[in-house]
């Protein structure tokens, strides 16, 4: 056993060291994003990693494949807060134009589907150990989650308040996944983050522009 696959039992489970303080380490950001703090996206990106490695042991090629990209993402959240801070001297948050709405849907479904099928022809989801029907629904889990969790990131890079029910739609379907995997305290946190996504909704709900005066 590698360090990566290291961890303790509780109550009879074995929780994962990397899964442990991932999660944790998940839940700051989505603190410091409700106080619009750019030292979110640091933290994000270390989370990110660690639960990129946490879901390589089970393997779930779909939450795999959404940490690698939140990471990335986080490196580009930095950078553009930076800059939003850099010219209006905070982040302004807004709420999404119909056109960035139908876009961020529209990727999220059309994205799932094509990484469905991707999933499926290259047996990377952890789904593949599973017998149909339950094989289908695991692979199509996974691949909303990676494009759910990359659009919600991406979204709250140009501070969209639709990024967190955007999360809390991605949570209610990797929470379950989490579980099912062994992934167990981040499956736990997550219920925690769900709570907290309907907080900060209702935040930044309250200090946002309207779409229309804001430009992408």
């Amino acid at each position: 056993m590698n360090w990566a696959e290291s961890g303790f039992e509780v109550f009879g489970l074995h929780v994962l060291w990397t899964d442990l303080v991932g999660s944790l380490a998940a839940l700051i950001p989505v603190v410091l994003a409700m106080r619009k703090s750019i030292w979110n996206w640091p933290i994000q990106f270390v989370a990110a990693i660690l639960l990129m490695m946490a879901y390589a042991t089970i393997p779930a090629a779909g939450s795999v494949l959404k940490n690698a990209m939140m990471a990335l993402l986080a490196i580009y959240g930095f950078w553009k807060w930076q800059r939003g801070i850099r010219d209006e001297g905070t982040v302004v948050i807004r709420r999404a134009t119909s056109r960035e709405r139908l876009g961020m849907l529209a990727t999220i479904i059309g994205g799932s589907a094509v990484f469905w099928v991707l999933f499926y022809v290259t047996g990377w989801s952890w789904g593949e150990y599973s017998q149909p029907p339950e094989k289908y629904f695991l692979i199509a889990a996974d691949a909303y989650i990676f494009v759910g969790g990359a659009v919600a990131t991406w979204a709250m890079s140009r501070a969209l308040v639709e990024f967190w029910i955007i999360w809390i739609l991605v949570d209610l379907v990797g929470v379950p996944v989490a579980f099912r995997g062994g992934i167990y305290f981040n499956g736990s946190v997550y219920v925690i983050f769900f709570v907290l996504a309907l907080v900060g909704f209702a935040n930044w709900l309250k200090q946002s522009r309207a779409p229309e005066v804001a430009h992408a």
